[in-house]
């Protein structure tokens, strides 16, 4: 019984430190410089020049026990600070979802673009992208159709 009890107290002291110890990289295109790509808004991110923080760190932006990265892109003509692509990377608290492994999008009334991914692992805001996110929509959809089927 007391092998049972320490089994389980170092398995959850292991998912606690995981959680409360996770790095994410944080980074704005709002923010680079005129005419750099520092976030991956346009060109591939680099990890090399962005270090992953500690979300509950002084360093950080927001808190959270997860990663986030939003991309927003303007129709044709649409620009904002001189750019029609944003990103954010950052850590986060909270899914709008509920959950995280999964990436969100849509198109504001304007005509921006959204999208929306979270995850759970360390620096694992880098490479989430739009493949995912179109893999999940297009599932979804086609279980959605199929269901709608078999009920008729």
């Amino acid at each position: 019984m007391d092998k049972k009890c320490l089994l389980v107290a170092f398995i959850f002291s292991v998912s606690i430190s995981s959680v409360i110890s996770i790095r994410c990289y944080q980074c704005s295109s709002q923010t680079d410089p005129k005419g750099v790509d520092n976030c991956g808004a346009y060109e591939r991110f680099n990890k090399t020049q962005n270090i992953p923080i500690e979300c509950n760190s002084d360093e950080s932006h927001m808190p959270g026990s997860f990663c986030m990265k939003v991309v927003q892109q303007g129709p044709r003509g649409f620009i904002w600070d001189g750019r029609w692509r944003q990103v954010i990377r950052r850590c986060a608290s909270v899914a709008d979802t509920g959950v995280t492994g999964v990436c969100n999008w849509g198109v504001y009334e304007n005509g921006v673009y959204w999208e929306e991914c979270y995850c759970a692992e360390d620096s694992c805001n880098h490479a989430l992208n739009l493949q995912t996110s179109v893999k999940l929509v297009t599932s979804t959809l086609l279980l959605m159709l199929i269901m709608k089927f078999l009920q008729s």
